[in-house]
């Protein structure tokens, strides 16, 4: 005699539900977010160079120079913080947390840079140039603009080749507007160790550092904390003057005007706010299992 329909799907199926096989199944999620990367190098990013790319970038009107990708925001960081937001404690709440901002008004002057990060997708534009803010995140970058001071250009390794999701950042400490934002004297180096001070809160010392260099920093803002753990790597920018712009006037007393260290960011949000949105980021998707068994009650309820 055949079941009816209903019971002989369900038997079909019930081997699935048995609590063996279910600890056997891999727990993989029924929806992948898009962003998501199948895997993040240990690392935290993917060498530039070992896929063509370069850790210089190109600035216009230059003949070809460019400079120095001299800082990293690691794709091992909370995956929220990947995100080009200030919402969620994203990547704009971070750099808010230690006083850096949008542009004066929202608005930008000049052509972009290129950077090529070995990803696939040749030299691509900036994303966006963030600036010091001097304490005042509404107008402080306007101040910047005019003052002169630190500030970076930013660019995500998303190409098929290479998708790690990190974010390369080229820092310097520029002069005032008046002095047409030249780079001060060991600007490209000063420019990265004082971003990584706003982390510390404290001064790093830029002619004692190797690359073995390591420093950690907890900071605040819109209710999030973070908590960064960085490390200066050698191997991935050359500590050279070769296709640097400004190098003649960057260089100390004859010196290269990039030391060759790259500062790595890994940030981690320890706290967030209690009534906070939880993003793509942090929440976890349901395993199989769970949603097996609401499948199996449905069909009980209709025998």
């Amino acid at each position: 005699m055949t079941p009816p329909a209903p019971l002989f799907f369900l038997l079909l199926c019930l081997p699935s539900f048995t609590p063996a096989l279910a600890l056997a199944m891999p727990r993989r999620p029924l929806f992948r977010w898009p962003w998501r990367r199948a895997s993040v190098p240990a690392a935290g990013y993917f060498p530039p160079g070992d896929a063509g790319g370069t850790m210089l970038t190109i600035a216009p009107g230059t003949g070809g120079l460019g400079e120095p990708l001299n800082v990293i925001l690691a794709a091992t960081s909370s995956p929220a913080v990947l995100i080009e937001s200030q919402a969620n404690g994203g990547f704009l709440n971070f750099f808010l947390s230690i006083d850096f901002a949008g542009e004066c008004l929202g608005q930008h002057m000049g052509e972009p840079q290129q950077a090529n990060l070995g990803d696939g997708r040749g030299f691509v534009n900036e994303s966006a140039v963030l600036r010091y803010d001097y304490g005042d995140p509404a107008l402080g970058t306007c101040q910047e603009t005019v003052q002169g001071g630190n500030h970076f250009r930013f660019w995500r390794q998303s190409g098929s080749s290479a998708n790690s999701s990190a974010l390369f950042m080229a820092t310097s400490y520029e002069k005032p507007i008046k002095e047409h934002h030249d780079i001060v004297v060991n600007g490209y180096n000063l420019g990265r160790d004082w971003l990584v001070g706003n982390i510390t809160k404290s001064p790093i010392n830029t002619t004692a550092l190797t690359n073995t260099s390591t420093f950690s920093g907890t900071t605040s803002f819109g209710g999030y904390t973070y908590t960064t753990a960085i490390a200066y790597v050698s191997g991935l920018l050359a500590n050279s003057s070769a296709g640097v712009n400004h190098a003649e006037t960057v260089g100390v007393n004859g010196a290269n005007p990039v030391d060759g260290l790259v500062a790595v960011l890994d940030v981690k949000i320890t706290t967030a706010p209690a009534n906070a949105s939880i993003s793509a980021g942090w929440r976890a998707a349901p395993p199989r299992t769970g949603m097996a068994a609401l499948f199996l009650f449905g069909v009980l309820g209709v025998l």
